[in-house]
């Protein structure tokens, strides 16, 4: 068996991820401003080293941002966030309940506040140090 066969946990299993790859792809071509600026400050190991990957599929969900070294999941809430706060709940407790830590940051803080949120983050970072 080879390692499409046992996904790990940070990964869509292979017959999921046909299903999902046209809207990954299509998210990562057309970013929020937010999710831009804010890809633009991870990208390259440039926060402490660390890999982040963006719009990274996770068993059934995409989520923003994902840095597997310390399974941290930073997600970039917009307006549309506002009218789905049950399912985001859900969903981010079926992820915590996999392991993985998760930061919400608001599109405005990151336009408005980018050197904060990368504080945060470089924070959640070293937590599991």
């Amino acid at each position: 068996m080879n390692r499409r066969d046992h996904p790990t946990p940070w990964h869509a299993h292979p017959h999921l991820w046909e299903k999902v790859k046209h809207p990954v792809r299509r998210k990562r071509h057309t970013p929020t401003v937010a999710e831009n600026t804010l890809w633009q400050k991870l990208r390259n190991r440039q926060l402490r080293g660390y890999k982040f990957r963006r719009q990274h599929v996770i068993d059934r969900f995409i989520v923003d941002f994902f840095c597997s070294e310390v399974a941290l999941i930073v997600e970039v809430d917009g307006e549309i966030h506002q009218y789905t706060q049950e399912y985001d709940a859900l969903r981010q407790e079926f992820l915590e309940a996999l392991g993985f830590r998760f930061v919400r940051i608001t599109n405005q803080d990151v336009v408005e506040r980018i050197e904060s949120v990368l504080e945060l983050n470089a924070d959640n970072l070293s937590s599991r140090d």
